[in-house]
């Protein structure tokens, strides 16, 4: 069904109380649903080799009179940071999720906060982390706050934009004074590193490679815990003989961490890869070929880069950290300091906008709606060359930028609509999106795009009449949403011919949150948890 009507204004203000039987993601009080809204928020970060917390205060107001029920985030206090604990495992590869579940209600206990006083959080699966075996696991810890909680499994893309967001680096690159920048970020972890390469204020490229700092593992004797495949595959390739409960020399591990930090900057410098580099590849290397204005470094590694800790955590990072340094000049750009390391992770999931659709929208069968936590793609629309091929390529680097497998579940994509409309650009953007999704039209999964001008009928109409007879399509526009959002598409309101749409964004750290004593590199560094795990397990 083709929907079209008056256009919604602000005068129709009840369009935030919900249908029957519908689950309403945000209940507005009558004070809050004046101009302020107060919200608790919880970021939640579990990864192979390192989990916290973080729990914060969100301000959010009303924004605008034509976006009547839009709130944005206008203040965010950091309230507590938990302690930065090793991720416990009962075996080589399975999380033990008792010990952290008894980290998280400590955490909580810390914050003197009950997980009923929570309003809203976000839990980002990395690493080991994300497997299917302990994502699910670990998503039990938080299934009674499964209204609350925005929950993402994070591939090395995924990895890659978060770092890239949560350090700084992705507002780095906006344009001050009308003139962007392209910003380096590189985010080393336990396992991985993650390249994204920003330009003003977009992430244009990620990357990631089999570098870690803990792909070899040691006791406090030196001898060997746990060793990677990778870890393998870099000694193999020096001659090193590893074996777990044999010894690892301080030479040995400083060869090890030098031949790795090479790998790093042969991706940063985007030249031909070496043999070694190529093999530990993850995803294709970068391919952007513009010049870089500056580099900066996140992850648990950072803090060896930038000199904040030299503790040693029995693995490769200390030496890793500062190989990479050393050698960070052949990268031709300057290297400036990021606003987080470690901890360039969410701090929840509370900037929720409760926005209305515009009237022009597309709605194939009024039963699909509503539908709810969709993630978002926004694919970077191609320019000059407006072609099928070209669309079609932009969503599928926007969807793999994001680790989301096609057809593996529904989505929405957000198509950013610059151009004058005409029946062969509005086909052209139509077969482009159904030439990229082969699989999900496949399965009988409903196309869900998002516009923030108002062609959403049009693309609808084109899609079911002439391309996909008879397939779902939800098509809005008027609404703004972009990568790392998910969003709830309410039912459709017959009084206003609109959507109502919650969108509930992944909220970043900025400079200002940050607290003293509590991140690597101020005052004191952070305590590893009471129950951390046995040197000698896996980590």
């Amino acid at each position: 069904m083709g929907t079209y009507g008056h256009i919604h204004d602000a005068e129709h203000d009840d369009f935030m109380h919900t249908h029957p039987g519908e689950e309403p993601v945000i209940e507005l009080t009558p004070e809050e649903a004046g101009n302020v809204l107060t919200l608790t928020s919880v970021g939640i970060d579990i990864g192979s080799s390192t989990s916290h917390l973080t729990f914060s205060k969100l301000v959010l107001e009303r924004q605008g009179v034509a976006l009547s029920s839009r709130f944005k985030v206008v203040e965010r206090t950091v309230t507590h940071r938990s302690p930065i604990m090793l991720t416990p495992y009962v075996d080589l590869f399975t999380i033990d999720t008792e010990e952290l579940s008894r980290f998280i209600k400590g955490v909580y206990e810390d914050a003197g906060m009950r997980p009923e006083d929570v309003d809203t959080g976000a839990t980002i699966f990395t690493g080991e982390a994300a497997k299917k075996n302990n994502a699910e696991a670990i998503s039990a810890l938080f299934a009674a706050e499964a209204g609350k909680f925005v929950c993402a499994t994070a591939g090395p893309n995924l990895e890659a934009v978060m770092a890239a967001h949560g350090s700084g680096a992705c507002a780095r690159s906006e344009a001050t004074d009308g003139v962007a920048r392209t910003v380096l970020n590189i985010d080393m972890g336990g396992g991985t590193a993650k390249f994204a390469i920003c330009r003003d204020g977009e992430i244009v490229e990620t990357a990631a490679i089999n570098v870690g700092a803990r792909l070899v593992a040691m006791d406090e004797r030196g001898r060997i815990t746990r060793i990677e495949p990778a870890g393998q595959i870099v000694a193999d390739e020096l001659g090193i003989p590893l074996e777990v409960g044999g010894p690892l020399s301080k030479a040995r591990q400083r060869a090890m961490a030098g031949v790795l930090a090479d790998c790093v900057l042969n991706v940063a410098e985007r030249r031909p890869l070496g043999p070694l580099a190529d093999r530990l590849m993850i995803t294709e290397p970068l391919s952007f070929d513009g010049p870089i204005d500056a580099v900066t470094f996140s992850g648990g590694v950072s803090e060896y880069v930038y000199g904040n800790e030299s503790r040693n955590f029995g693995d490769l990072g200390i030496l890793l950290g500062k190989a990479v340094r050393a050698g960070a000049e052949r990268l031709g750009a300057p290297i400036e300091a990021s606003e987080q390391q470690i901890r360039a992770t969410v701090i929840g999931a509370g900037q929720y906008t409760l926005q209305v659709s515009g009237s022009t929208i597309f709605i194939s069968r009024p039963e699909l709606l509503p539908l709810r936590d969709l993630p978002v793609a926004a694919p970077i629309m191609p320019g000059a060359d407006y072609t099928v091929e070209a669309v079609r390529d932009s969503v599928r680097q926007a969807l793999a930028r994001l680790d989301i497998e096609e057809g593996a579940a529904p989505i929405a994509l957000s198509i950013r609509w610059r151009m004058e409309p005409s029946y062969e650009r509005v086909r052209t953007l139509a077969e482009g999106i159904v030439q990229a999704l082969p699989r999900t039209i496949a399965q009988g999964m409903p196309l869900t795009l998002i516009f923030g001008t108002d062609i959403g009928g049009a693309v609808g109409i084109m899609l079911t009449k002439e391309l996909l007879p008879g397939h779902d399509v939800v098509s809005v526009d008027e609404i703004q949403v972009t990568d790392l959002d998910y969003i709830d598409l309410a039912e459709e309101r017959e009084d206003i011919r609109a959507v109502p749409v919650i969108v509930k964004s992944l909220v970043f750290t900025t400079p200002r949150e940050r607290s003293s004593g509590l991140i690597w590199g101020t005052e004191r560094a952070p305590q590893l948890h009471e129950h951390e795990p046995d040197p000698r397990a896996p980590a």
